[in-house]
């Protein structure tokens, strides 16, 4: 039986063969290094210059329809519930991990009926009887974390579980941006339906008017083909439209959940909707703002504790076990005084020769920080280089609306001119085919400026992070993990 004297005298004999005794761990380190905020051209705002985007930016188009159908999909679509759980799971796993490094109890009760052979270990009477065993007590152990194996434990898992919950409001800001983008496609696709319904209304006069000039023998049937032959190319132009936005409704309608039902009421019209305030340029604190840079930044912190549990395995453990009870030949005697049984003492392990286990293990997890280092790294020159393109496309479609307007009323003078020097009987009707085809192309070209500019504007807001307010990770995890 072991007594808590001969406890000291283990543990500097672990010591002292953790010095001189323990596997190698020599020549294995990370390859990777993160990548800076200053490395990426993000340096330092200007006081008072620091631009975040809401976490309902959505409400700032003034759309109470896409606000709905929005909050919807937050509330149930399968993505962000399927993000919610991998959450949960994380979670647990956390618990688990800070559960190993404390003190375990168990209780145990048995009662076994036994034939003992006659020629074993036990005399007569037990040898060649039939007897009953029982046990009744209670054990427990603790590992002593000397060397940060169960802390590093737990510290992985905690990342783990932070990383998930980063990844659950990337998906967030995911769905909304879905949702709103496939909102503006419906808005896009109505407006240029009026635009093509407003081109076939016009052919049809054009072609009423063409007819009367050759019934009067002003025009020739050469004019009246013409003006006949745009009539079945706007039509298809209208069915392909309708195609469009039955398609918008659909997406809109898997992504609030709904199925096949009809989740729009009221048809929304780009004319409707407000622009979102967004900055000119990228802010500085970036990368803190989006979701899926600090989910993958918290992946390196996870597999940086991974490795410092790795290393950990290389020194001893130290547990502390008891056990305290009763044990007896029958049932009759469990209770006595007599039966009681107890034990207390540390027990040790080192490793000392694994055939390179231990090592194998160190280099496995330090690749899978290498690993967990380049997809952040990864993550951030797409957070980059999205938030870049977003801005410089929202700066260029305006510069392209401002140049179209002018265009358009150029388009719509020189329209209306040849109209009326057709009436005159002053021009031909090829001209005013014409001047119809310029103005047709720069009301479609509005529309279509407007809905990528709005589209841009979705864009940027999710590239900014989309309003996610994750916990910022620590800035020195690679660091912690290869120092110790």
């Amino acid at each position: 039986m072991k007594t808590t004297s001969t406890f000291p005298r283990l543990a500097a004999l672990a010591a002292a063969l953790a010095l001189a005794g323990c596997a190698n761990m020599g020549g294995i380190a990370p390859q990777s290094a993160l990548r800076s905020a200053e490395s990426v051209g993000l340096g330092a705002a200007p006081a008072g210059s620091a631009f975040r985007v809401g976490d309902a930016w959505w409400r700032e188009f003034g759309d109470q329809q896409l606000d709905a159908l929005i909050a919807q999909a937050l509330a149930g679509h399968p993505s962000l519930q399927l993000a919610q759980a991998r959450l949960a799971r994380a979670q647990a796993a956390a618990e688990g991990a800070r559960a190993n490094g404390e003190p375990q109890v168990n209780g145990n009760a048995s009662a076994t009926r036994q034939h003992f052979t006659e020629n074993g270990l036990y005399p007569p009477p037990i040898a060649g009887s039939n007897r009953t065993t029982a046990d009744l007590g209670v054990s427990g152990s603790w590992e002593l974390d000397f060397f940060g194996r169960h802390q590093a434990a737990l510290a992985a898992a905690l990342g783990a579980s932070r990383a998930a919950e980063a990844d659950t409001q990337a998906a967030r800001v995911l769905l909304a941006s879905n949702v709103a983008r496939a909102y503006l496609q419906l808005a896009r696709a109505n407006d240029q339906l009026a635009v093509a319904q407003r081109t076939l209304a016009q052919r049809e006069e054009s072609l009423r008017l063409v007819g009367d000039r050759v019934r009067a023998g002003l025009d020739t049937n050469l004019e009246l083909r013409q003006s006949e032959g745009a009539l079945p190319e706007t039509r298809q132009q209208i069915e392909a439209l309708r195609e469009q936005a039955a398609l918008a409704q659909h997406a809109l309608a898997a992504l609030t959940g709904q199925g096949n039902r009809e989740v729009v009421t009221t048809q929304p019209s780009l004319a409707r909707l407000k622009a979102l305030p967004l900055p000119a340029q990228l802010p500085s604190d970036l990368l803190g703002q989006r979701a899926d840079v600090v989910a993958a930044r918290w992946r390196v912190e996870a597999a940086g504790q991974d490795v410092r549990g790795a290393k950990a395995q290389f020194y001893p453990s130290v547990n502390i076990v008891g056990l305290v009870g009763l044990s007896s030949f029958g049932l009759n005697k469990l209770l006595d005084l007599g039966s009681t049984q107890w034990s207390l003492g540390p027990a040790v392990h080192l490793p000392i020769f694994d055939a390179g286990r231990l090592r194998a293990n160190l280099r496995g997890k330090t690749a899978d920080l290498d690993a967990a280092i380049e997809s952040y790294n990864a993550a951030v020159l797409d957070a980059i280089r999205d938030t870049a393109d977003q801005v410089a496309s929202a700066q260029s479609i305006a510069r392209q609306q401002a140049q179209q307007r002018d265009a358009q009323a150029s388009a719509e003078a020189a329209y209306e001119l040849a109209r009326q020097r057709y009436r005159a009987g002053l021009g031909t009707y090829l001209h005013v085919l014409t001047a119809e085809t310029a103005v047709l192309n720069q009301r479609r070209l509005a529309v279509d400026l407007a809905a990528r500019a709005a589209d841009t504007q979705v864009g940027l807001a999710r590239a900014l992070g989309g309003g996610a307010r994750p916990d910022p990770a620590p800035a020195a995890a690679v660091a912690a993990s290869t120092s110790k």
